[in-house]
């Protein structure tokens, strides 16, 4: 009988250990490129870095076997496509679409603008591989005071709320106030402060890391099994096995079961729980900064600070993931319910009765090799043109009367008005030009115009002037300016500094022979 019972123990403990290496995590550990899977893993994957673009991925794997294979180290004789394909088949890597605005472009590591690109992420199974390798990799042990301490106050603490006994757990309550009033008093009684040494820091920090390092398999599993479920649902609904309330009704059943009765789900509500409560974050983030400031933390390097301060942010990541996960979820659900048209199905079940009477009355006169041909398709109308528009008589009334305003109409402008918003008027201005210098009373261009009545010295009027200037040809000596005041049609003056040009009796002479000749014209 006790020899049975050795085989059938032997037997059972045999099912179940191959039942663990069919897992894909063991799998992962058992293959002969492990370590370098993991390595690669190791290297493209961290806890800032989530998700790689796909290209980013293959290219980099690409990389790592040329630098494996240029110093002689043996690799898989693959592209770096063909291993991550292999490895999601394996269900080590994750492939899904990301949107590059939802504000993850920093983590995901893919550099790109598109806004809808391919991403892989680790599987829970590669991350529990990783966290296994770093277990055994890790030089320090972790049994120690800091581990055994918080077995110690965690099972003292579950006991505390396992006992119905309300008189034992007040003496449990009263016995931890005694404790922490004794301490108190000694410290305000300026008692010593006992500060941890390097070592015990160190052995508490090895042990806070290890639970931390468990967290993204968690989240990851909780996400998984979210997008299975979701892969299942949405099967349902397009295989329409089910009635939809049946759906329904089981994707509810399954989500409170994920989150109650799996240790993911329960490690989820827990954090979930932990980030409402802003205070105790607050808490938490000042603790570790506290944990930092001890002397111990000289001897980490900038990655274990910089990851071990992150661990608020690994719990918001991970939040944010799951329900992510669960928002899709329930979109796909929204989304199904209210494009589906009930109608439409019992349109087509009464077609489907229908041909299903009339096969039962063909058959009562077929015989057993009878067969009917139909088509599958309905055949093609033949229409020359069809219609696409119908008329419309709206579309051909006239427009309507445009309305009378001319009793708001402004007055128009005379003649001379009209000309003061023009040109520069060069007759005119030769004609001045050369009464003035004729006259003497102008021994330069600029002083000519200043003499001119107002209707001749627009602004525009210099640079009429200028243009005949630019004629006669350019003028020896020294070029200086001088200021010619203008006045606008408005009645505003304003100066501007213009090359001096001095007119000799040749330029005088040509000018009025200018005039004369447009005369003559």
């Amino acid at each position: 009988m006790e020899r049975n019972q050795l085989l059938s123990d032997i037997a059972s403990e045999l099912a179940r250990v191959r039942e663990a290496f069919d897992k894909p995590t063991l799998r992962l550990l058992d293959r002969k490129w492990a370590p370098f899977v993991l390595a690669v893993f190791k290297s493209s994957f961290s806890r800032d870095r989530r998700s790689v673009a796909c290209e980013l991925l293959h290219a980099q794997v690409d990389a790592y076997l040329a630098d494996l294979r240029s110093t002689g180290v043996d690799a898989p004789e693959k592209t770096g496509r063909a291993l991550c394909v292999q490895w999601m088949n394996d269900l080590w890597l994750y492939r899904e679409v990301r949107d590059l605005g939802d504000g993850n472009g920093g983590a995901n590591g893919g550099g790109s603008d598109d806004e809808n690109v391919e991403h892989y992420s680790l599987t829970s199974h590669a991350l529990e591989a990783l966290l296994l390798v770093d277990g055994l990799a890790r030089d320090r042990a972790l049994i120690s005071e800091s581990r055994l301490s918080t077995i110690v106050d965690t099972v003292r603490h579950r006991a505390t709320e396992a006992n119905p006994d309300r008189a034992e757990r007040v003496r449990r309550l009263e016995q931890q106030i005694d404790e922490l009033t004794s301490e108190r008093d000694r410290l305000a009684r300026g008692g010593a402060v006992e500060a941890a040494s390097n070592e015990q820091m160190h052995e508490g920090y090895a042990n806070l890391i290890d639970l931390i390092q468990q967290l993204p398999s968690d989240f990851k599993r909780v996400e998984e099994s979210v997008a299975a479920m979701h892969r299942q649902i949405v099967n349902d609904f397009r295989g329409e096995e089910r009635p939809i309330s049946e759906v329904l009704d089981d994707y509810l059943a399954k989500t409170d079961a994920l989150m109650s009765s799996t240790a993911e789900g329960r490690a989820f509500e827990g954090a979930f729980t932990l980030l409402r409560n802003d205070t105790l974050m607050q808490g938490l983030k000042a603790d570790l900064e506290s944990i930092l400031l001890h002397p111990f933390a000289l001897e980490l390097s900038l990655n274990e600070r910089r990851s071990f301060m992150s661990t608020v942010t690994l719990l918001r990541k991970g939040i944010d993931d799951v329900l992510t996960q669960r928002t899709g979820l329930s979109t796909t659900l929204r989304e199904h319910i209210v494009n589906h048209d009930v109608v439409k199905d019992r349109e087509l079940e009464l077609v489907l009765r229908g041909v299903n009477r009339e096969l039962a009355v063909w058959m009562q006169t077929a015989g057993p090799r009878s067969t009917v041909t139909t088509e599958l398709m309905p055949g093609t109308l033949e229409v020359e043109h069809l219609r696409e528009r119908f008329y419309d008589p709206v579309a051909h009334l006239g427009p309507p009367a445009l309305a009378d305003v001319s009793d708001a109409a402004p007055a128009a402008p005379s003649l001379g008005d009209l000309r003061l918003q023009g040109g520069p008027l060069l007759e005119d201005l030769r004609d001045a030009l050369v009464a003035a210098v004729a006259a003497g009373e102008a021994a330069s261009v600029g002083s000519a115009f200043n003499s001119f009545g107002a209707s001749l010295r627009r602004p525009v009027e210099i640079l009429g002037l200028l243009q005949l200037a630019a004629q006669l040809g350019t003028s020896a000596g020294p070029v200086s300016l001088e200021s010619f005041e203008a006045i606008r049609p408005d009645g505003s003056v304003r100066v501007f500094d213009v090359p001096r040009r001095i007119l000799t009796d040749d330029d005088t002479a040509a000018l009025a022979a200018q005039n004369l000749g447009s005369q003559h014209d």
